[in-house]
């Protein structure tokens, strides 16, 4: 049976394209805002792009940090991409101005401090030899990137035996930044897997394989 997925339509993100890639991945696919159909789902897609502010502020409107947190709570599977990744963690500060995100995990979305912004194109990661979201990919594989900002620093550090700690993989752009986190039920990219090809496929399918 097909999984359903609902990709969360709050005005910002590239829905159509995140529609389309879990479709080709046998996901059973829907566009909406709705609170019920978002909380039925089997997997919850949240899509981001343009500025982090903007794009809370879009959520919240829509009650998708409510929708988040509670899904969360009951275990339910949720994926950001891109910007749909950095309003997850505490706060995102753009142009000096500081704003509040989901703060599903501690840390600040800061601009990248690289030679040339924004990065944009193709590059690797280094992924965690248990990753499940890049079990089957190529450790040279590239993926698609679009952004000024990033999570420099990862803080969130589990402590206690009885509990899996995050995996998180790492890109480079001037710097490392994280690329991607596995953390439960909650799972995230800062590349866009509906934009990288065969490899993003992978991704997208490993995450719906999980559902």
């Amino acid at each position: 049976m097909s999984k359903r997925v609902v990709v969360f339509d709050y005005g910002f993100g590239n829905i159509r394209s995140a529609q389309r890639a879990l479709a080709r991945v046998g996901a059973d696919v829907e566009i909406t805002s709705d609170y019920d159909t978002a909380m039925a789902a089997d997997g919850l897609l949240v899509p981001g792009v343009g500025a982090f502010a903007a794009c809370m502020t879009g959520l919240r409107a829509a009650r998708g940090d409510w929708i988040i947190d509670r899904r969360l709570s009951g275990g339910r599977p949720v994926m950001g991409i891109c910007v749909g990744m950095q309003i997850l963690f505490a706060r995102g500060v753009e142009h000096g101005v500081e704003t509040e995100g989901c703060d599903e995990w501690p840390g600040t979305v800061e601009p990248l401090r690289a030679p040339v912004v924004p990065h944009m194109g193709w590059n690797t990661v280094q992924a965690p030899d248990d990753s499940v979201l890049f079990a089957g990919t190529d450790a040279d594989e590239h993926y698609y990137f679009v952004h000024s900002y990033g999570v420099r620093a990862w803080e969130l550090h589990v402590t206690s035996d009885k509990i899996r700690a995050p995996r998180v993989t790492w890109s480079t752009h001037g710097e490392p930044f994280v690329a991607a986190v596995e953390n439960g039920p909650l799972w995230a990219t800062q590349f866009h897997p509906e934009k990288s090809g065969d490899a993003g496929a992978k991704l997208l399918a490993n995450w719906v394989g999980t559902l």
